[in-house]
C-alpha cells in the first residue's frame, strides 16, 4: 500500500489551467466513483478550492499508475496531457503525509498561514466519506492532519493576525481608496471567503454593502450580521453601477459578470473607477473587463504583492510550524510501519495457535488411551519446543553459514538473546 499526493496549486499552474482542474460540488460523488473505480486505488480524497487541485489516494504500487492517473484527470477534465504533465506534481508515502500537514497547517497556502484551508480540508475529507470506499491509513492521514494543523495554530503564531485571500482583497481596496468608510461595495457570493471578506470591510466601517447571491436564504444570514442589503445574482446588472468595489467568489462555473454589464455600470457612473477583484476559480468576471478604462481587474494571482508582504511577517512561525509537521510525519510513518508489522504479528501468532492446538490434540487423544500422563507431557512439551524454535534456528544458521552478522544480531536481539 502506498499513499499518494498529487495535484497542482497557485505555485505551478496559473488560473487559467487551474479553472478547468476544479472539481464542483455537484460534481465530486461522481468525480469520486469514478476515481475510486481505477485498478488498484483502494480509498481517495479529492481537494478543490480556488487555489489547488489535489488528489489524496492509497493505492497499490504499479509501475505505470502516474500514467493512468494522469489520464484519468485529463480523460474527466478533457484537458491536454502536455499541459498538465507540466504543472503536475507527485507526492509519495512520507513526502504525502508532509504535503498534506503543510496544506492543512496553511504553511503550502498563497497567504502563508492563512486559516481557511482547514475548513475546506475537512469538508473535503468529509464528502469523500459519504458512501465511498475507505482506506484505514488515508482517515487516519487527514485525522493526524488536523490534529497537527491544531497545535500549529496553538504553539506558533502563524495564526496571530487575520490573513486570508479575503484580507488580501481588503488590503486592495484600502491601497486604492483612502477611506472605506464612503465606499459602495458589492459582494457576489456567500461562501466562507466572501463572509471573510464582509467581516474584514465591516472592521474598516463600509457604511453600505450589498450581497448578491444565488440563494438568498444564506445571503440574508451574512447581511444581518454585517449590515448589507440582499439581492439576487439577476439584480447586478442594474445594481452595478452603484458599486465602487465589486469582490466576486462563487462556484459558477461560467463568469457572472460580462464586460458588456460593466460597461453599462461604468456608463451610469460617469466613468467614475471601479475596482473589481475576482477570487472565484473558475472566474466570475470576464477578463476583457481589465481592458476597460476605469475599470481595475485584479484575480487571484494579482494579489501576489500583498501575500508576499504578509509571508514576510510569518517566516519566523513557519519555521517552527515546519519543525512540528516533521516531528509529525515521522511519528506518523512509524505507527503506519507498525501497521505493516501488524499482519505479519498476527500471522505468526497464528502459526503458533496451529502448532499448539495440533500437540495438544494429540496428546488429549494420547492420555484418552491410557498413556502415561508424565510421559505425554514431557513429550508434548518436546515437540512443541522443537515445532517452535525449527524456523528460528534454521534462520540463524543461515546466517552464520553467509557470516551475516548484522542479520545474525537482528536475530538475536528479535529472540530476546541480546
Amino acid at each position: 500500500m502506498t499513499l499518494l499526493a498529487l495535484g497542482i496549486n497557485h505555485k505551478t499552474a496559473p488560473v487559467s489551467l487551474r479553472e478547468r482542474v476544479t472539481f464542483s460540488p455537484d460534481t465530486l460523488d461522481q468525480a469520486l466513483d469514478s476515481l475510486l473505480a481505477q485498478p488498484l486505488v483502494q480509498g481517495g480524497v479529492v481537494l478543490s478550492t480556488c487555489n489547488r487541485t489535489e488528489l489524496y489516494l492509497s493505492v497499490e504500487q504499479q509501475d505505470n499508475l502516474h500514467e493512468q492517473l494522469i489520464r484519468w484527470l485529463c480523460d474527466y477534465h478533457h484537458l491536454d496531457e502536455e499541459e498538465l504533465r507540466n504543472s503536475i506534481y507527485w507526492h509519495h508515502n512520507n513526502d504525502a503525509v508532509s504535503h498534506l500537514m503543510r496544506v492543512a497547517s496553511g504553511l503550502d497556502s498563497l497567504i502563508l498561514g492563512e486559516p481557511q484551508i482547514l475548513g475546506q480540508v475537512k469538508k473535503a475529507f468529509a464528502d469523500s466519506q459519504r458512501g465511498h470506499s475507505r482506506s484505514s491509513e488515508l482517515e487516519r492521514m487527514f485525522q493526524k492532519s488536523f490534529s497537527v494543523a491544531k497545535r500549529v495554530r496553538t504553539e506558533t503564531e502563524i495564526g496571530a493576525s487575520a490573513v486570508s485571500v479575503a484580507f488580501a482583497a481588503c488590503t486592495l481596496a484600502r491601497q486604492i481608496f483612502e477611506s472605506l468608510s464612503e465606499v459602495t461595495v458589492l459582494l457576489v457570493g456567500a461562501g466562507e471567503t466572501i463572509e471573510l471578506a464582509a467581516r474584514h470591510l465591516r472592521e474598516h466601517h463600509v457604511r453600505h454593502m450589498i450581497i448578491a447571491n444565488r440563494t438568498r436564504e444564506r445571503a440574508q444570514r451574512l447581511a444581518d450580521e454585517v449590515g448589507a442589503e440582499v439581492i439576487g445574482l439577476s439584480d447586478i446588472d442594474t445594481r452595478l453601477q452603484e458599486a465602487d468595489i465589486v469582490i466576486s467568489s462563487t462556484a459558477s462555473p461560467l463568469p457572472i459578470i460580462g464586460k458588456g454589464m460593466v460597461e453599462r455600470a461604468l456608463k451610469a457612473r460617469r466613468n467614475q473607477p471601479m475596482l473589481l477583484v475576482d477570487i472565484a476559480v473558475p472566474r466570475d468576471v470576464e477578463p476583457e473587463v481589465g481592458k476597460l478604462a476605469n475599470a481595475y481587474l485584479y484575480g487571484v494571482d494579482d494579489l501576489q504583492a500583498i501575500i508576499q508582504h504578509n509571508m514576510a511577517q510569518r517566516q519566523a512561525a513557519a519555521v517552527q510550524a515546519e519543525s512540528i509537521v516533521a516531528q509529525e510525519t515521522s511519528e506518523f510513518m512509524a505507527w503506519l510501519r507498525a501497521q505493516g508489522a501488524s499482519d505479519t504479528i498476527r500471522e505468526y501468532r497464528s502459526q503458533a495457535e496451529l502448532i499448539r492446538d495440533e500437540l495438544s490434540e494429540k496428546a488429549l487423544a494420547a492420555l484418552q488411551q491410557g498413556a502415561d500422563a508424565e510421559a505425554v507431557l514431557q513429550d508434548l512439551a518436546r515437540k512443541l519446543t522443537n515445532r517452535l524454535i525449527h524456523a528460528p534456528t534454521k534462520s540463524l544458521q543461515q546466517a552464520a553459514r553467509n557470516g551475516d552478522e548484522e542479520r545474525l544480531h537482528i536475530l538475536r536481539n528479535s529472540l530476546g538473546l541480546d
